[in-house]
């Protein structure tokens, strides 16, 4: 790919301004009217302050326009014209970059069928229908209509037309449907309705089919997603909350990437799956629907009225079911069928990659990315992150071609393609390019929704990049309220008192709900994950409520999510500030010694949660505390010697080695081998946790399976080693962080 040969291949010079003993270093073409870099650039607070000056709130208004002016789904046509939307403002010859290019991969996606559009409806026992669920949403501002406008479905759901007596399964967990068995209620052969929230999507088929379930319906309760309002006048486009007919599109496959190539990128030449054998699929057909028709079937049901906690707002009381009561709208015996007539297909998606080569270290790269694809239109999911990204893009560009400034670091700005499929496009990357990416890269940033509503700045992230956050944060006005920096705004909505620092802002973790996860979780990266959100004391709402529906438009964000659009300005600031800040500091920005207030809290957790238990079958903490205390020692050694080296004139070789211990700390907590049931999920602090305890995943997820076995029991055992990789890990991010020379 012609972005390695733009950063590894140029001529190494014999000497590197008098060091030629750094290793990657590629000579960078110097205009002549441009000063020669210095080996100790750093961070220009005056170039800095002119990229906050410039990021204009109005153009990424009209980015957004734009981007979001028809439907864009993944590999259609209107995507791939995005794509050279992308590359032309990269290759603008004023404000574009070094180089641009869009490589693709043939990766197999899930459709709904054209000819036969999925449906729901409720059937009378001779087959009669007697009610059909909506197959598209209300076209209430004349933007959900339309041959681009995909219909509603679950993409990946498996083809087929199963009928049976309805069943309300909650929120479709484990623990959901086995209430429902526990109250004697047949599962075998019905549909199940359930809403989301509470379990994946995709985990919502496979918990069903467990118990028999033949099909499944997913809504989006209005209790929560639009703190109980379901009226057409109390919702959009009335307000922000989603109407009634509006329903929730995404990927009910299991895992990232492209179903068919796991751990090879999806080239032509790599080998596929039997996409009939491939794992990961919903086992049973599902689709979503509008809680409008989810009222007509939910409030017609029979049986015993569902706990307190199932309830929900489509103004009755929710029942278990099976099957419908005789005084409703349908007869008692009737059934519910769902038609589903999803398809596969092999389709080309690109990446859009843009490349500023660095100045100085051309070879450590600084990757910040945003997906492109949407669902429909996707104004705020993912538009508004990359009406961001194009304005950071060309500010940073314009100096570039000024030749005022270029990076100590190489950026590489990222389009990916696909990632409502399942962050296909950065999962693809992250596979071809597995070494050269773990080797070189500082860290990734990431922008999808850079604004679910105007409240306040939401941060999530590895522990290293919150120092670079907040300092960047505290120098930025915040949007509203006039006064308070963001940083002061953001502590105000989520913080945490910090043994180090007092109180300071919540800084999230990460998860894998969008394109850091194959950077974090299977490089072992340092990433973040930027944007503006609401207020949680004013809304329970687990998402904005337009959520993946064809009402996600360019006029709801001007309306309603971020009118004048300061909070989409507020995050180009701050990513661009943390950009430049990883860029160009002579001394990377990353706080080591901040993981360990996360390790010392995953310790006490586990030791005040699990100690008694694990020193009943013998198991001791031990080792793990002292892990911890070395790591800690390591980390705060490693503190001082770059205080040191910052007041005094450091060799760039002594630099460069202890940026290499910062961008390598990452990589220390990685075990292939640590979760052999996970895929791509290598990252023994950040991996998913199944178990209740907050602690390191591995060890709560393996004393949660074994808590009811028996002395000596392979559960045990696997507890057993579940520490010891921990202990390994632990051990070895602190000689990462030793003196270079200490053997």
């Amino acid at each position: 790919m012609q972005w390695v040969k733009v950063l590894g291949g140029a001529v190494g010079a014999a000497a590197l301004l008098g060091l030629g003993i750094i290793l990657g270093h590629v000579a960078i073409p110097i205009e002549a009217d441009v000063p020669a870099p210095s080996i100790s650039q750093d961070l220009d607070l005056e170039i800095l302050e002119t990229v906050m000056q410039h990021l204009d709130a109005s153009r990424i208004r009209e980015n957004l326009r734009e981007l979001s002016k028809e439907p864009h789904l993944a590999s259609s046509p209107r995507d791939e014209a995005l794509v050279q939307v992308l590359l032309q403002r990269w290759q603008d010859p004023e404000s574009g970059l070094d180089s641009a290019e869009a490589p693709a991969y043939q990766v197999l996606l899930s459709f709904p069928g054209q000819e036969q559009p999925n449906l729901v409806t409720v059937v009378s026992p001779t087959g009669r229908v007697l009610f059909s669920c909506r197959q598209s949403e209300q076209n209430l501002t004349g933007e959900q209509a339309g041959p681009d406008v995909v219909p509603p479905y679950a993409a990946y759901a498996p083809p087929g037309t199963p009928q049976g007596l309805l069943v309300y399964a909650n929120r479709g967990t484990e623990e959901d449907f086995t209430n429902l068995q526990t109250q004697g209620i047949k599962l075998e052969g019905t549909i199940a309705l359930t809403r989301y929230g509470g379990a994946g999507r995709g985990a919502k088929a496979v918990n069903a089919a467990k118990y028999g379930v033949a099909g499944v319906l997913v809504y989006t309760d209005p209790a929560d997603i639009n703190d109980g309002l379901s009226s057409a006048n109390a919702t959009f486009p009335n307000s922000w909350h989603l109407p009634p007919s509006g329903v929730e599109r995404g990927s009910y496959f299991e895992y990232l990437g492209d179903p068919l190539t796991p751990y090879l990128p999806a080239n032509p030449s790599s080998f596929r799956l039997d996409p009939d054998a491939a794992p990961g699929f919903p086992p049973i057909p599902t689709q979503p629907i509008g809680f409008d028709d989810a009222k007509i079937l939910l409030c017609n049901l029979q049986g015993i009225v569902a706990p307190a906690a199932w309830q929900g707002a489509l103004g009755c009381d929710y029942r278990l079911g099976p099957g419908f009561r005789s005084d409703g709208d349908f007869p008692a015996d009737s059934q519910v069928n769902v038609s589903v007539h999803n398809r596969l297909e092999l389709r080309n998606s690109s990446n859009v990659l843009g490349i500023i080569r660095g100045a100085v270290e051309p070879d450590r790269y600084v990757l910040y990315g945003n997906h492109r694809d949407s669902w429909v239109h996707g104004a705020v999911d993912p538009s508004s992150g990359t009406a961001v990204l194009l304005e950071l893009s060309r500010v940073l560009g314009t100096l570039l071609k000024k030749g005022t400034w270029r990076p100590r670091r190489s950026i590489v700005f990222a389009s990916w393609g696909a990632e409502e499929f399942g962050l296909i496009g950065s999962t693809e990357f992250t596979e071809e390019f597995f070494s050269k990416l773990q080797e070189r890269t500082v860290a990734y940033i990431n922008v999808d929704i850079s604004v679910f509503a105007n409240a306040t700045l939401r941060a999530q992230g590895t522990p290293p990049v919150q120092s670079v956050i907040f300092a960047a944060t505290k120098q930025i006005p915040a949007p509203s309220p006039v006064g308070l920096s963001i940083y002061d705004n953001w502590i105000r909505y989520s913080n945490r008192s910090s043994p180090a620092y007092g109180l300071v802002p919540s800084l999230g973790s990460l998860g894998a709900g969008s394109d850091y996860a194959p950077f974090v979780h299977f490089l072992g990266i340092s990433s973040m994950d930027i944007a503006y959100t609401y207020d949680r004391s004013k809304t329970s709402a687990r998402i904005y409520p337009t959520y993946h529906t064809a009402f996600d438009t360019f006029g709801y964000v001007d309306k309603f999510v971020d009118p004048g659009f300061g909070s989409h300005q507020a995050v180009a600031r701050t990513a661009g500030s943390v950009l430049l800040r990883l860029s160009d500091s002579l001394f990377l920005p990353l706080n080591v010694s901040d993981y360990g207030e996360t390790l010392r809290s995953f310790l006490q957790a586990a030791q005040q949660n699990l100690g008694a238990l694990l020193e009943q079958h013998s198991i001791s903490l031990g080792p793990l505390v002292t892990a911890v205390e070395k790591f800690e020692g390591a980390a705060v050694a490693l503190d001082q010697h770059i205080s040191a080296l910052q007041k005094g004139t450091p060799d760039p070789l002594q630099v460069r080695m202890l940026n290499d211990q910062l961008m390598l700390l990452e990589r220390t907590f990685l075990n292939p081998r640590a979760f052999p049931e996970e895929r791509y999920y290598s990252h023994v602090l950040w991996a998913p946790r199944t178990g209740s305890v907050a602690t390191f995943p591995g060890l709560a997820n393996a004393c949660s399976r074994a808590m009811n076995t028996g002395l000596g029991s392979t559960a045990w055992a696997e507890v057993q080693r579940q520490l010891s990789i921990l202990v390994v890990a632990l051990e070895g991010a602190a000689a990462t962080l030793r003196p270079v020379a200490d053997l």
